[in-house]
């Protein structure tokens, strides 16, 4: 890309709505989250892709917390908008709501901010991606909290790998680290 150019939110944001079928449910009767997250990678996939123009993969999902179940004959809809960009990397915010036609009642399943790399579809390494142009303050705000949410991810793996790495050299530690957990050790 040799001069900036740069795409607005709307551009690429994505609806995606789905009846949630029989064959969809899990052993409790409700529709498994495994579906729900195939879903949001799908529909965050073609929200990257359209922004990117081009192919992009799945580099992160921030946690999945399911706040409301979903039924078998609900119609479940998935809102996608790239909230923030790096230099080839996408935040992609995910709303997930159901709704009970017959009965009128809309819930709230999940949020979820899914990080999407875009990849040159040759040589399969990342590829500078367009800017975001933002047009409104809630554009803005999604864009600093995802920037924010990046500088967060960073440093919780930061701190992960630094605490992986002294367990590993200090087998003390790592025993003192089980004290009260609901586990046994093997004897002798």
């Amino acid at each position: 890309m040799s001069e900036a150019v740069f795409r607005t939110v709307k551009s690429s944001q994505v609806i995606l709505k789905e009846l949630m079928v029989p064959s969809y449910a899990n052993f409790g009767g409700k529709v498994h989250g495994g579906v729900i997250l195939g879903l949001m990678d799908k529909i965050a996939y073609t929200c990257a892709a359209t922004h990117a123009k081009g192919y992009c993969v799945t580099a992160s999902v921030d946690s999945v917390d399911f706040v409301n179940p979903v039924e078998v004959g609900e119609l479940l809809t998935l809102y996608a908008s790239i909230n923030y960009v790096g230099n080839s990397s996408m935040e992609v915010g995910i709303k997930v709501v159901s709704e009970d036609f017959r009965e009128g009642i809309v819930k709230h399943t999940n949020t979820s901010y899914f990080t999407m790399v875009a990849l040159n579809e040759k040589t399969r390494q990342p590829t500078r991606v367009a800017g975001l142009l933002l047009e409104d303050e809630e554009e803005i705000r999604r864009f600093v909290m995802g920037k924010l949410r990046k500088k967060l991810r960073r440093a919780h793996q930061q701190e992960v790998n630094d605490i992986r790495q002294a367990l590993e050299q200090d087998l003390g530690q790592a025993m003192t680290e089980l004290e009260g957990e609901n586990c046994q050790l093997p004897k002798g």
